[in-house]
């Protein structure tokens, strides 16, 4: 809950990476919020209000998982509905001529992004979303500590670059100091 707050305001695409990361932690704990409270709630040094806070936070998501279906798989829709305002504010930065930078990341990141749906099979999931599906994954990867690729490695650094961007640009747009 804390750092999700702090992340969510300062930088949207490490929010994403964060909350999917928090959605397996809760498969991981087999939606059971005493497991979730002792492995994770208790390691925060905060006043017992606070904890109970966090441990409040953790049981609507639990919550949440349940209701939306999501206890195997899949991303709840408050995490989903992110995705959805990136890829809008992506399209509306693509139409814009005040964003050439912008731009230019995004077709520097393109070949990465599309050879990974070519390789998943998958043409379903938009381009922001395929961009963090690599992210989370390489993510998953360096967790588990296996190994990665210089291709790899090199593709993820492009990416990261792009989504930062779009990061930036999205707190500004929250902000009201956009000008597209």
């Amino acid at each position: 809950m804390i750092i999700a707050k702090e992340k969510r305001e300062n930088n949207i695409a490490e929010y994403l990476l964060y909350m999917w990361q928090v959605e397996d932690i809760i498969r991981a704990c087999r939606y059971d919020i005493a497991l979730i409270n002792a492995n994770i709630v208790e390691g925060y040094n905060v006043a017992p209000e606070v904890k109970a806070e966090i441990s409040n936070w953790y049981e609507n998501l639990i919550d949440m998982m349940r209701n939306e279906g999501k206890l195997e798989r899949g991303h709840l829709q408050i995490n989903t509905n992110v995705i959805i305002k990136l890829n809008d504010l992506h399209s509306q930065l693509l139409a814009s001529h005040k964003m050439p930078l912008y731009t230019a990341a995004f077709y520097k990141a393109l070949p990465y992004i599309n050879e990974i749906k070519s390789k998943q099979g998958v043409n379903d999931c938009s381009d922001i979303e395929t961009a963090f599906n690599m992210l989370y994954g390489l993510l998953m990867l360096r967790l588990t500590k296996k190994e990665i690729s210089e291709e790899t490695i090199a593709a993820s650094k492009t990416i990261s670059q792009f989504l930062s961007h779009l990061s930036e640009l999205y707190k500004q747009d929250k902000a009201g100091e956009l000008e597209l």
